[in-house]
């Protein structure tokens, strides 16, 4: 903050405007500084208040539109046509800081003055270093008061279903909740990570069968979750085979359903005549129940013999009332599981707090749920099980939901409510996000509305809840990825095929391959940012085909570009090797080149872009801006200066002097900062050589 307030008494502006009811921060965000001369002049020069004025004042999505903007009727003044009054704006505002604005139809844009902007920007990236841009007072319970209590968070994440293998479908959940979590983190609040793990139900029936039909302790100890995965599938083939003679029968039955019942036949069009529905005859009446029988009948054999899915049904039942031997070896797969999440984790950047799980829910919590909702008359019996219907409670659209089955065991939702409460009780968090995909929308909307039903405490705390959703990762072909078919692409596999890759790259320079210190690591850190940056190319709603050919590119907007973008600005730093004392007291006057000036105008949104992410959850916010800003780093690289034989205007390497030197190191420094910290807030690691 010194160095601030030092350039601006040089420039007649002292102290920084301040406002009792805006909140501004310009000893973390230079542009803080002028808006705070912004809001003063304005205030000034309208009488508009200064909270409608920080509130109207813009960023620009393009810096060819100024560096802020005044949307002049969002200051909400009667008594002058807007037009008007941004031409009274225009001319009667004056700084030292800002060349004279712009009156654009209804806008006033700012352009700030280069040389006393480079300044300020350039100092405070050095200086704050990995802490520049991010700003720790969102977190606080009151952020005019920076003493005051970090809020807590509880991000919910990642949750694979134990002894399966997991796969580039989890890696959605698992990236995006790591970045809510730094993110949350790098905006002053107290984050916790949760991993939810599926270790429940009666699909470790199913797998304790193929274990003893296929498993092999050796291939269990050398690779524990590939070798259940694959033993998952194949007792689901046979699972499937043994079903067979259901499906025909199904199938007809659904048929003859359609035709007692059918959907309303669109009105026809004019002159044509209607086509009369079909006859539901006693022959047909007969016909379904005589199927609906064999359904019966069929079901009754597969019990008695008994079948996979039926012995699974038992083996669940048992480890539901505590059998030792049913969960010995759930035990077993459980724990191999999560030391194996825990290595994938590791190499995704991912920590977690805390390894919960469906298991781990206490009964007598979801007693008292349940206990709760009939006593309110939120749930109600259905032949033996018991239901919500929530069209009864509000909402239609969420209709009906499981909430115990006729033997008496509890499904996810049941779970899912006592869990919420359990988790309120541990660490009394202010939030709690939940990152789930799109394919449970209904579900988590239906266990929100259901605890908003239930009054307080429930209520009270789902009121603290929100859900994360995001689109699905399919195969490189776009198909649906699925466990039981063994149709999923293993992360691991695709991790090391990447990693691979990136290595024979990075051996094709030997002379650069031998300055690597840890090849073998900085090719997985190469392979992980290529399949991280994918991900977060687009919305999160928005689904992806998983494609390793693009990911791993060089050309255009990839990992391995962003990348090299950093090591390309190290390999300088050490050429140079110019002290970083040196570089904050650089005279960045000496920054003249239009290329530079773009570059500082871009270094100095980085606050803003990080508070615009943390309103809107999106890390495609900060990629975005992350290869726009490695864009215009290339365009200096690449500037020319016409009137001097076409010299590269920005290199350091050939500046005509030491000042003029320190001056590009510096903006090229802050460029890498900026660049590490918007690649650390996304869970990349940058890399120094490559």
């Amino acid at each position: 903050m010194e160095h601030i307030t030092a350039e601006l008494q040089q420039l007649g502006i002292s102290p920084i405007p301040t406002f009792s009811d805006v909140q501004l921060h310009p000893d973390l965000n230079p542009v803080d500084v002028y808006r705070a001369v912004i809001i003063e002049q304005l205030h000034t020069i309208t009488g508009a208040e200064p909270q409608i004025i920080n509130n109207a004042v813009q960023w620009t999505q393009d810096l060819k539109h100024g560096d802020l903007m005044l949307p002049v009727p969002a200051l909400r003044l009667k008594g002058k046509k807007p037009d008007e009054l941004a031409k009274e704006i225009a001319e009667k505002f004056d700084s030292p800081l800002i060349e004279k604005p712009s009156a654009d139809k209804t806008f006033v844009r700012f352009f700030f003055k280069p040389e006393p902007y480079a300044k300020l920007v350039l100092p405070s990236i050095l200086k704050q270093k990995h802490d520049y841009g991010f700003n720790t007072y969102l977190g606080l319970e009151d952020q005019s008061n920076p003493s005051s209590r970090k809020q807590r968070i509880i991000v919910e994440y990642s949750s694979p279903n134990i002894a399966k293998e997991f796969h580039t479908g989890h890696l959605r959940s698992t990236i995006i909740g790591g970045f809510l979590v730094k993110l949350f983190s790098r905006a002053g609040w107290e984050a916790y990570s949760l991993n939810y793990l599926g270790d429940w139900g009666k699909q470790y029936g199913v797998l304790t069968q193929g274990f003893e039909k296929y498993g092999s302790e050796e291939e269990l100890e050398k690779d524990p979750v590939k070798h259940l995965n694959e033993v998952y599938v194949k007792i689901n083939q046979d699972n499937s085979k043994e079903q067979e003679p259901l499906k025909p029968l199904i199938k007809k039955k659904e048929d003859l359903e359609k035709a007692k019942n059918p959907a309303k036949i669109p009105k026809p069009a004019k002159g044509e005549k209607a086509e009369p529905l079909p006859e539901w005859t006693e022959e047909k009446e007969k016909e379904l129940q005589q199927v609906e029988a064999d359904i019966e009948k069929v079901k009754e054999d597969l019990v008695a013999i008994p079948s996979i899915d039926e012995k699974a049904r038992q083996f669940f039942a048992r480890m539901y009332k505590g059998d030792p031997s049913a969960l010995k070896d759930w035990q077993r797969f459980r724990d191999l599981s999560i030391k194996a999440y825990i290595d994938m984790y590791a190499r995704l950047n991912i920590h977690f707090d805390e390894y919960g799980g469906e298991s781990t829910v206490k009964e007598e919590k979801m007693e008292k749920a349940a206990e709760v909702l009939q006593r309110k008359n939120i749930s109600e019996d259905s032949k033996g099980a018991v239901i919500v219907d929530l069209s009864k409670h509000g909402a239609p659209k969420l209709g009906k939901t499981l909430v115990k089955k006729r033997d008496g065991t509890s499904l996810y939702l049941t779970r899912d409510i006592a869990a919420n409460f359990e988790r309120y009780e541990k660490y009394n968090f202010d939030k709690m996000i939940y990152v789930i995909a799109s394919q449970q929308d209904v579900h988590v909307a239906q266990f929100f509305k259901i605890l908003e039903l239930m009054g307080s405490p429930y209520s009270d705390i789902v009121a603290k809840c929100e859900h994360i959703t995001f689109g699905m990762v399919k195969d490189p072909k776009g198909q649906t990825m699925s466990t039981r078919k063994g149709t999923v692409v293993s992360l691991a596999d695709s991790l090391d095929a990447s990693k691979e890759f990136m290595h024979d790259v990075m051996r094709k320079n030997q002379d650069k391959y031998d300055q690597v210190a840890n090849p073998e690591a900085t090719a997985d850190i190469l392979a992980i940012s290529a399949i991280m940056v994918q991900d977060y190319s687009g919305k999160r709603i928005n689904g992806y085909n998983f494609d390793m050919e693009k990911m791993t590119s060089f050309e255009g907007d990839t990992g391995p570009y962003l990348q090299y973008s950093h090591a390309r600005v190290c390999s300088m730093e050490r050429k140079t090797a110019i002290p970083a004392s040196e570089l904050v007291t650089a005279d960045m006057s000496l920054i003249t080149a239009k290329e530079g000036i773009e570059l500082v105008r871009l270094l100095a949104t980085w606050p803003d872009v990080f508070l615009n992410t943390y309103k809107t959850r999106e890390p495609v916010t900060v990629l975005t801006y992350l290869f726009k800003m490695t864009h215009q780093l290339s365009s200096c690289y690449d500037a020319k200066d016409t009137s001097n034989k076409n010299a590269k205007t920005m290199s350091v390497m050939y500046a005509d002097s030491p000042e003029k030197k320190a001056a590009l190191m510096a903006l090229y420094a802050s460029a890498r900062q900026v660049l590490s910290n918007g690649m650390t807030l996304l869970g990349l690691t940058p890399v120094e050589r490559m």
